[in-house]
């Protein structure tokens, strides 16, 4: 029985881990067009989400949870509307350095990390449930 409870918490840290992933990822598209408003403003900068592994004394295992989000460092790309607010002396106004496609990317494989953590809460869960049914 304490296996089934350790399986539950350490696919419910996955679950959490790659749920905070998604909220950044969202956060991303979000802002993919964001820009600034007035000239020397930075636009918004991709976030990316980094993760670690920890030993949980009471479960015996490691467990996954989020080391840190930090501001991606990629130049930001530049576009040239010198009718923008923010436009600097040339015409160029920097725009977020957010890919659609590797955010898309990104978040299908955020998406499968936390479908297969659901996938073992929902097997352990009808482990327990097998196992209650046999006691009574």
């Amino acid at each position: 029985m304490d296996d089934v409870m350790q399986t539950l918490k350490i696919s419910a840290a996955g679950l959490k881990a790659q749920g905070t992933r998604l909220r950044v990822i969202a956060e991303n598209v979000a802002n993919a067009n964001s820009l600034p408003l007035a000239p020397g403003q930075a636009p918004y900068q991709r976030r990316t989400v980094s993760f670690r592994s920890v030993l949980d004394d009471q479960v015996g295992a490691k467990m996954v949870e989020v080391a840190r989000i930090s501001g991606d460092k990629a130049p930001f790309p530049r576009k040239y509307d010198p009718t923008h607010p923010a436009a600097d002396a040339q015409g160029y106004v920097e725009t977020p350095n957010v890919s659609s496609l590797i955010e898309m990317a990104d978040m299908r494989e955020a998406q499968r990390s936390y479908e297969a953590n659901l996938s073992v809460i929902k097997a352990s869960k009808a482990m327990l449930q097998e196992t209650v049914d046999i006691l009574r």
